[in-house]
């Protein structure tokens, strides 16, 4: 009681707290609907396909989003680094051709993405889903890729209008969307193909939404002919290109060792290993979702502590998210231990196995869930390429120790080095990111003196 009780009269007093709580507020609205119809979805997948057939789908959803990660330049990222930088300073030219630059980068990376998926798609299906027939799935699939041809950039856009509300419904009618469809595949009786178009479906709704949401936003702060901006007023090149080039090889180390479980168990194991992982982990994202808004709204306060050099607002700001992240996240660790096996219930007896990797994936994925800012924080910095260092070291490490262990010992070693991963990576981005603000406080307090 003495901690909720610290914690109200932190968030009472602190004005710009309460600017990120509101905005993630928006976003947690939609997130904890679309975390309960995720649920029940989930549940009702599982029930009509079964352990084996859960997995297929989950091997062929996380195919396609991890080949558009490894071809995506992180452009919200981007955008908001430098959009942001650029509105702050009310430079309008050179805002605009950032956003035009963005989204020429990441329609080019999604036509890309789409057609190497059609070219690998009778791999996948033959060696991940242990099944050639599965081909023109895995290409149906993949036509998401193309409908969220500029989502990043538009995300980037509305994180730093604070333009959160309206992203929430978006959010909400996507999943509403997905879950009507599943429901009604449920009660009928339908099969994968059925399934499948419901998660094709919430995913079009979320890319064109999200995009037509950015656009609006841009025709309103820059009027309706900013992407006529001649290309002039950019940064360099060689910086914009320096930076999306680091966030890119970061986010495909970062998607190919943690993000992406499913594929590689596919790989190693079977598709009844995939369908126990894509139910621990839907049951983690009860832990994830209330976070994961935060990670959106508090990069650009972030990002804007750092620009103004104000290194103890930083400090606090960094000190009282944490306090917020780790409150919920330690009590909902507590909740899925205890309750863990119940919760797996609803899937079906023959999803229980699922409860032990499930504890496993908990400690990483938990970890990381409280220090969400870590790579944020680093980016702000302008300092990309350390996170992507260290995620590439300790990814080499897990992916090497799995080709080792994994085909031995099974999915509870998988689990357990990617909770090894975070643990490790974490932590020593976290460490980088506060001794660099250490010695930038101390060059301005010097620099002030003089």
């Amino acid at each position: 009681m003495n901690l909720l009780s610290s914690m109200w009269k932190i968030i009472n007093k602190d004005k710009l707290l309460q600017k990120i709580i509101r905005n993630a507020g928006y976003l947690l609205s939609s997130n904890v609907l679309s975390m309960g119809l995720s649920i029940v979805q989930s549940i009702l997948a599982g029930r009509l396909l079964g352990v084996a057939g859960f997995g297929v789908i989950g091997t062929i959803t996380v195919f396609a989003t991890t080949l558009n990660k490894i071809f995506s330049f992180r452009m919200n990222e981007l955008v908001v680094k430098y959009f942001g930088e650029a509105i702050t300073l009310k430079e309008n030219d050179k805002a605009a051709t950032v956003v035009k630059a963005a989204g020429i980068g990441e329609i080019t990376s999604a036509v890309l993405s789409f057609l190497i998926l059609v070219i690998l798609a009778p791999f996948a299906a033959e060696r991940l889903a242990d099944d050639p027939a599965t081909t023109p799935l895995f290409i149906l699939y993949g036509t998401i890729i193309l409908a969220n041809f500029t989502y990043e950039t538009a995300i980037g856009i509305i994180q730093v209008q604070n333009h959160f509300r309206s992203q929430a419904v978006i959010n909400l009618i996507s999943s509403i969307a997905t879950a009507s469809i599943i429901a009604w595949a449920y009660f009928t009786q339908k099969g994968l193909l059925e399934i499948l178009s419901a998660y094709i479906l919430g995913k079009f709704i979320l890319g064109l939404g999200t995009t037509l949401l950015g656009w609006s936003e841009m025709n309103k702060v820059l009027g309706k002919d900013w992407w006529k901006t001649n290309f002039s007023s950019l940064p360099p090149i060689k910086e914009l290109f320096s930076f999306a080039f680091s966030t890119n090889i970061s986010n495909t180390v970062i998607h190919l060792v943690r993000d992406n479980e499913a594929l590689w168990i596919a790989w190693f194991l079977t598709p009844v290993d995939v369908g126990y992982t894509k139910t621990a982990l839907a049951i983690i994202n009860l832990v994830q979702v209330p976070i994961t808004p935060f990670i959106s709204t508090s990069y650009p306060e972030i990002n804007n502590a750092v620009i103004k050099k104000n290194w103890k607002l930083l400090r606090r700001l960094l000190k009282r998210i944490t306090l917020i992240s780790g409150t919920w996240t330690g009590i909902s660790m507590v909740g899925l231990a205890l309750f863990g096996k119940w919760l797996l219930m609803f899937y079906g007896t023959e999803f229980l196995p699922a409860f032990k990797p499930m504890l496993l994936f908990l400690v990483g994925l938990g970890y990381a869930n409280i220090l969400f800012w870590n790579r944020p924080l680093l980016l702000s910095l302008g300092l990309p390429m350390v996170p992507y260092r260290i995620s590439l070291y300790c990814g080499i490490a897990k992916i090497g120790l799995a080709f080792l262990l994994v085909p031995r010992f099974g999915l509870n070693v998988e689990a357990l080095l990617l909770s090894a991963f975070f643990l490790i990576s974490v932590s020593l981005i976290v460490l980088r990111g506060f001794k660099e603000v250490k010695i930038r406080e101390q060059n301005l307090q010097e620099t002030s003196a003089i």
